[in-house]
């Protein structure tokens, strides 16, 4: 089992669940943050800390496609370690719907 970032995260990007995860398995891209399913030792202990509930446990339901999601980027991504600032505009997004289709970027974070 793992847990897995999905689509609540793109534009908020809060980063709370980084500083308590112990084995550093979050993979920032430009806009959102994904888990590398391999590595995540599945403690728990990210989930409650996501203000917008976009960590989930691979168990809940049907989420095969954000496995495979944050496999994918996670392998593309630079992982991040340290929290960072959320973007200014980060309680605009929470709540808005069809983030993924609309306003997932497949970047990495913009340097600088």
């Amino acid at each position: 089992m793992t847990y897995v970032v999905t689509d609540s995260c793109i534009k908020c990007k809060y980063q709370d669940c980084v500083e308590v995860c112990p084995v550093d398995c979050f993979y920032e891209g430009e806009n959102m943050l994904v888990i590398h399913p391999d590595e995540c030792i599945d403690c728990g202990v990210c989930e409650p800390e996501c203000p917008v509930e976009a960590i989930i446990p691979d168990t809940d339901g049907d989420v095969e496609a954000w496995v495979e999601h944050n496999r994918k980027f996670s392998e593309a991504w630079p992982n991040i370690t340290r929290k960072g600032e959320p973007p200014a505009d980060a309680e605009e997004w929470e709540g808005v719907k069809n983030k993924l289709e609309e306003h997932f970027s497949p970047n990495p974070p913009k340097q600088g």
